[in-house]
Order: C-alpha cells, then sequence, then structure tokens
C-alpha cells in the first residue's frame, strides 16, 4: 500500500510522506564560518609543500585533498588562521563558482583552511543524521536546485549565510534516515562499481593514446626501414635516414612582450590545449597587468617547464591555433626552419609523456629556461615523413578520443542516475522498504 503523502509547502520539493518534518538548516547546524579575505592568502605567500593544507573548490570538486594545484599555509600562521581551521565533522562547501558540492572532514584528512571561496559549517542536532543529510545535501541536486530556484535571475558573487541558512531540510525519524542511508550507500557502490569499470577503460585508452603517440612520433610508419640507434635511451632506435639534432636548431623562443598592453586575445595552456580565457573576468589568479605577457603566433609550440618537483602529468605541451597572449612563465617555441610545428608538437608530448621534462630539472628545480631546454635533442624525419606522421596520429588520436568521450558520457549518464536516485529517497518520493 502507497504511504500517505502531504504537500511541503514548497513548490519545487512537492509532497512529502505523510510523517515528515520540514525545518530549515539554521536549526541543525552551527559553527558556521566563511574563508578569510582574499588579501589574507596572498597565493605568493603561500607554500607548495607544507602541513596545513589551504582547502579550495577544487578540493571539493574533486573529492580529493592531494591535488597537485594544492597550496599549504606557513605554520607560522596557524595561530592567526585559527578561525578558518577546519575540523573533522565540518562540512566544507564553496559560496562562489561551483556551488552545490561539499566535503565531509573526516579524521584522516589533512589539517587545514579553508580558504576565501569556501564555508564551513557542522551538526549540532540529534534529529540530524549525518550520513542522510550529508546525501540530501552533498550527493543529490537537492542543495543545488534550491540556490538556483534561489538564485534565480541574479549575478550571484557570494553565497550568502542567510540563504544558506534559509534552505530547508527534509526529516524523516532518525531511524529512517539510517535506513534510507545504507540503502542508498548499496545501490551508489553498485553504481560506482559500474562507474570505475568505465573509468578504467577510458585510462585504458589514454594509454593506448600516449603509446601510439610515442610509437609513430619516434619510429614513423614504416615497420620495415633500416633502423639505427638514436643514442636516446628511452627512443631506443629509429628510422636510418633521421637526424637528430637540439631543439635550438629547428626553434627560436619567441619573446615579444605585450608592452603597450594593447593585445587582449588571453590564452592558456591548459590540459595540453591552448585555450581562450576571459581578459576580463574577475575569477582565478589573472594579474593586474597583462604588459608582461607575451605575444604568441599560431603554430608556436608552448612548454610549461614550471614546478617540476610536484607536477608530473603529462600535459605540459600545447600548440598555439591563434595569435595572443600568453604569461611569460610559459617557454614559446617558434619555427625557424621549414618544418612541420605539428608533428614536433607530437614529438615533446612524446617527450612529456615519458617524463623527460621532468627528469631535466632533475625532480628538484621549479623550472627549465629557454637555453637549457633549447639543448634537448629532437629527431628529423624528411617534412613528407612529418606531414604523414601528422595526419595519421591526427586521425588515430581522433578515432580513440571519440571512443573516450562516449565513455564519458556514460559515466555522466551514471552520476546523473545516481543524483535522481538519492534524490528520490531523500525527498521521500520513493520509501525503503
Amino acid at each position: 500500500m502507497a504511504r500517505k503523502m502531504k504537500d511541503s509547502g514548497i513548490e519545487w520539493i512537492g509532497e512529502i510522506p505523510n510523517n515528515w518534518n520540514i525545518t530549515r538548516l539554521c536549526y541543525l547546524i552551527d559553527g558556521y564560518k566563511a574563508g578569510p579575505f582574499g588579501s589574507a592568502l596572498i597565493m605568493d605567500k603561500l607554500l607548495d609543500e607544507g602541513e596545513i593544507l589551504v582547502y579550495t573548490p577544487e578540493n571539493i570538486a574533486e573529492n580529493n585533498t592531494n591535488l597537485s594545484t594544492n597550496k599549504y599555509l606557513p605554520v607560522e600562521r596557524k595561530n592567526e588562521m585559527q578561525q578558518f581551521m577546519v575540523h573533522s565533522g565540518d562540512i566544507v562547501f564553496p559560496i562562489v563558482g561551483s556551488l552545490g558540492r561539499a566535503m565531509h572532514i573526516t579524521d584522516d584528512m589533512p589539517i587545514g583552511i579553508i580558504n576565501q571561496r569556501l564555508a564551513k559549517f557542522y551538526i549540532c542536532s540529534h534529529e540530524m543524521n549525518i550520513d542522510y543529510f550529508l546525501r540530501l545535501f552533498a550527493k543529490s541536486s537537492f542543495y543545488s536546485t534550491y540556490i538556483d530556484l534561489t538564485c534565480r535571475g541574479s549575478i550571484i558573487v557570494n553565497l550568502t549565510k542567510s540563504i544558506l541558512h534559509d534552505m530547508p531540510v527534509l526529516l524523516p525519524s532518525i531511524g529512517e534516515q539510517q535506513k534510507i542511508a545504507d540503502y542508498l550507500d548499496k545501490k551508489c557502490a553498485e553504481i560506482d562499481s559500474l562507474s570505475l569499470d568505465i573509468q578504467s577503460q577510458i585510462n585504458i585508452l589514454g594509454d593506448y593514446k600516449k603509446s601510439v603517440i610515442i610509437e609513430v612520433a619516434t619510429k614513423g610508419l614504416n615497420p620495415d626501414v633500416e633502423m639505427k640507434d638514436s643514442g636516446i635511451e628511452w627512443i631506443g632506435n629509429i628510422p636510418k635516414e633521421w637526424n637528430i639534432r637540439p631543439i635550438y636548431y629547428y626553434f627560436g623562443e619567441r619573446k615579444n612582450k605585450n608592452l603597450m598592453g594593447k593585445e587582449d586575445n588571453l590564452l592558456s595552456l591548459s590540459y595540453g590545449n591552448i585555450i581562450r580565457k576571459n581578459i576580463n573576468t574577475n575569477m582565478g589568479l589573472l594579474p593586474e597587468s597583462f604588459n608582461t605577457y607575451n605575444i604568441i603566433e599560431k603554430g608556436d609550440i608552448i612548454i610549461r617547464p614550471t614546478d617540476l618537483q610536484n607536477d608530473k602529468r603529462s600535459l605540459r605541451t600545447g600548440i598555439s591555433r591563434e595569435h595572443g597572449i600568453i604569461t611569460s612563465a610559459y617557454i614559446a617555441l617558434r619555427a625557424i626552419k621549414p618544418i612541420n610545428t605539428e608533428y614536433y608538437h607530437y614529438l615533446l608530448h612524446a617527450y612529456d609523456i615519458q617524463k623527460v621534462f621532468y627528469n631535466m630539472g632533475n625532480g628538484v628545480r621549479q623550472g627549465l629556461n629557454f637555453s637549457e631546454f633549447s639543448k634537448l635533442m629532437m629527431l628529423e624525419p624528411n617534412i613528407t615523413e612529418q606531414n604523414q606522421i601528422v595526419e595519421y596520429l591526427d586521425s588515430k588520436c581522433n578515432e580513440i578520443d571519440i571512443v573516450i568521450d562516449g565513455k564519458k558520457e556514460q559515466l555522466d549518464v551514471l552520476e546523473q542516475y545516481k543524483k535522481s536516485l538519492i534524490y528520490e529517497y531523500v525527498t521521500g518520493k520513493k520509501e525503503v522498504l
């Protein structure tokens, strides 16, 4: 027999079970605290390593406290920033940007403080089961739906304390809350298992793509060609007719400063791609002036040579598809010979995959300059082979990317299904029998 329902009195929630109560978040939480003003956490005063993690929205989005982008507070500032310290049991969430997410701080997480884009609170009511609440607040679309509806039509700069405190919370009995949480644990574990399997397939495809790039960029397309020793340990043999010369034979460094500040097509190296950024945005860590940025051109290869000791990801190379400006912290390579820069982008990406740049820094240096980087030995097929390799790799990588994109869509569908499932149970639309 279907259980009796009643009107919640809130249009977007609709009906809830007859024996459930509804309250506001302010009656269930305590210890609300937003992060410090931005000036209190100046990026160049933070550390790349340390004991006191500065929690950011990126940690929340990734649900991970071990990101390569982590920054740390100097220990001597701990007392000064004590009010922003996180503690076991705290719920930490963004107040700008990617709203509708949260992280539950547990004993095994690093000690740390919240940054200026986060806030925190903890559950103080015996009427609320933390496992049930986390599914309502951070795992379903309930919280994000409330934010969207509350802030509709306005540009929200800050999720205020009053908006958060006014959020409706549904209260089954404490026993039913636990029952719902246990059931959702089981169902979500099944969904997560499927997601992990698909993610494993994505990782395998990604590794296959890397192996194809390395093989073709360093061996060519003819498996029967006569080979010779390259003298480069990780490459081994290469086609006999290929030359080996340092980067400076093929590329110079483009150093054309945006001195007058007239250029406004801001570019950035992001996960191996050169992308446009909004030069007028107030989000992110953009400088007040872009006069020191380099003007780059279509076909330039961009290398991120910084932070070698911490970041070992093979995403340090990109090729520009347009005229624009980019931070001078990067090395911009411009061709000085009649070569196919697309081939050398693939080749340098192969070097990147093999952690060659990291090893050039001996794992302890912050970065390389062009003089050091330019001595790296490069391979040189003839221009016809360069063109053939680029054509093949463009096609092959595109094929792999299409399959990967399909797998990522499956992950998105599973994630949306999981959120929908959680929402239906934490709002009483479905009952755990």
